[in-house]
């Protein structure tokens, strides 16, 4: 009887991987975190270290140095030869803070603002379809609020932008643009990356007043005080600036289809005649069934703005709907793409 009960049971199809990969992702990934501020990667930036010397160094005891140590490693990020541990090219380029990529300063966003990415967190946003970071409510009156939330939060910024921004000016050519307005510009980092490549452009970012104060210290960080310039103002309500490119960041994942519209027909009316708008963002692909990297964005999205991500598709036809044409899509840096298209 016992053996015909079990014939009788199905035995699966497929292994149940992608079930464990959902709860090693939840544990997994934030060791990192642990790692970035526990400040292992600035330790090992000199000389490589052995578990023991590691948690000497930190103050950590064993068996919790050795599953954050084994997870970075296991994900890349540090290596392990003959009991020493020590940093792979990926650590070395963005995780050290005197590197022109460090990309700490978004790790420690994350962090401070942790109950957004929580179960409960996540939960709240997606059933009152409403964001949760700071508490709720518009993060984008909060930072002009609260300087020292903008401060951070334009550092953290700065931290993903400056790396695709020295990459998306060498994939277009530029060299017959002579004023960029990088909307809603932050930092100012898409800004430089496109100065530092074509020595013929002049920028204006455009933001709040507050921000403008933390981009001057990057553009003189940078040299380029003669050719990019910060404009304080509302991009919503303000005038723009004459310009023949507009450049558009991580700024229509901030907003539904209706502001995005809005956005794209402000840039339409200011734009020169030949000239052009780019818009830079992670994008889903046009059956909306990945990537990941674009949903997971979404799921960013969802607790700190009460925007999404989109498709090079649904960007493309509100460009269309909107009057641009030679409309373009090309992969940009890492899980990034730009879309554009000019003004006749």
């Amino acid at each position: 009887m016992a053996r015909d009960n079990f014939s009788s049971i199905q035995v699966p199809q497929v292994d149940d991987r992608p079930l464990w990969d959902v709860i090693f992702a939840i544990y997994g990934y934030p060791a990192l975190l642990l790692a970035h501020r526990l400040k292992i990667f600035p330790l090992l930036a000199q000389n490589s270290h052995t578990l023991p010397e590691i948690c000497t160094a930190l103050d950590v005891a064993p068996r919790p140095a050795e599953a954050i140590l084994t997870t970075a490693t296991a994900l890349g990020f540090l290596s392990l030869q003959e009991g020493r541990y020590s940093l792979t090219p990926v650590s070395k380029e963005y995780l050290l803070e005197d590197s022109p990529n460090y990309f700490g300063f978004f790790w420690d966003l994350m962090i401070d603002n942790y109950q957004v990415s929580t179960y409960a967190g996540l939960e709240k946003a997606a059933l009152t379809d409403s964001a949760q970071a700071y508490g709720g409510g518009d993060i984008f009156k909060s930072h002009e609020e609260q300087i020292e939330l903008l401060r951070r939060f334009t550092c953290g910024m700065h931290s993903i932008s400056m790396t695709p921004a020295l990459v998306w000016p060498q994939v277009m050519d530029l060299s017959q643009h002579r004023m960029m307005l990088d909307i809603g510009g932050g930092s100012g980092a898409h800004s430089i990356g496109a100065a530092l490549r074509w020595p013929d452009l002049q920028a204006h970012i455009l933001d709040f007043s507050q921000v403008c104060e933390i981009a001057q210290d990057y553009i003189t960080r940078y040299k380029l005080q003669d050719r990019v310039k910060t404009c304080e103002i509302n991009i919503w309500r303000d005038h723009w600036p004459a310009a023949d490119l507009h450049f558009f960041s991580n700024m229509f994942h901030d907003w539904l289809p209706e502001k995005c519209h809005f956005l794209m027909a402000k840039s339409f009316n200011r734009l020169e005649s030949g000239g052009r708008i780019v818009i830079h963002e992670m994008l889903y692909n046009d059956e909306k069934t990945g990537p990941f990297a674009a949903a997971a964005f979404s799921m960013i999205m969802l607790g700190w703005t009460e925007g999404k991500q989109y498709s090079g598709q649904e960007l493309s036809a509100m460009l269309r709907e909107i009057g641009f044409e030679q409309i373009q899509i090309q992969k940009a840096f890492g899980y990034y793409s730009i879309v554009s298209g000019r003004k006749p």
